[in-house]
């Protein structure tokens, strides 16, 4: 067998078309940050985002139906799920999102500071950016049900599975939040573990016999 052949650890790779969707995504999100960063979310309007991904509208409105997800959403919830399936069988389910979670912001972090920092405050600047990362965090909440139920023996749709991600990453938003609104100058991924072990302390979710 090659060495280039593909196995179970070795994804496919994208294809071209796949390829060029992505590339066309970041082009929209770094024009989207750099409009942001230097004249304010106002002026960050579909069409000036066009503009400076040289990219026409429609294109920005058909990958982004939503404007203010250019800046919220970063194509890593699958990523997410399929990282908290593969945490240790047995592990406690808080344990578990809090590892990909904090490992999550920790690689943003380094890879994106600016656009990460950008991020916070619009967050806290924008009442229509909170808005919706209150709703994209629901959405990610239901996405990740599925790999706690999974973990616990429960059903995705159990009120115990449901309250207990919408908590914990409700929380997580909250701490992110507050990190904004104090001018960010705390270790953001202390205050995310903070906040876990705040959680810990008075909420768990057991393991179905």
């Amino acid at each position: 067998m090659s060495a280039m052949a593909e196995t179970p650890e070795t994804p496919a790779r994208p294809s071209l078309r796949e390829r060029k969707k992505l590339k066309t995504r970041a082009a929209i999100r770094r024009a989207a940050y750099r409009i942001a960063g230097e004249q304010g979310w106002e002026a960050a309007t579909v069409e000036a985002i066009a503009a400076g991904a040289e990219v026409s509208p429609s294109t920005v409105v058909r990958y982004f139906p939503v404007r203010e997800d250019i800046v919220l959403t970063d194509d890593q919830d699958e990523l997410l799920l399929a990282r908290l399936r593969a945490r240790p069988a047995g592990e406690e389910p808080l344990d578990s999102l809090r590892a990909v979670v904090l490992d999550a912001v920790t690689a943003s972090l380094a890879a994106e500071p600016a656009e990460t920092r950008l991020r916070a405050g619009l967050m806290v600047e924008v009442p229509a950016v909170r808005a919706r990362l209150t709703e994209t965090t629901a959405q990610t909440g239901r996405l990740l049900s599925g790999a706690v139920a999974e973990r616990t023996g429960r059903s995705p749709d159990d009120l115990e599975v449901r309250v207990f991600t919408a908590a914990v990453l409700g929380a997580l938003r909250e701490a992110t939040v507050h990190w904004a609104e104090h001018g960010q100058g705390d270790d953001l991924v202390e205050l995310l573990d903070r906040t876990v072990e705040t959680l810990k302390a008075g909420l768990t979710l057991r393991t179905r016999p």
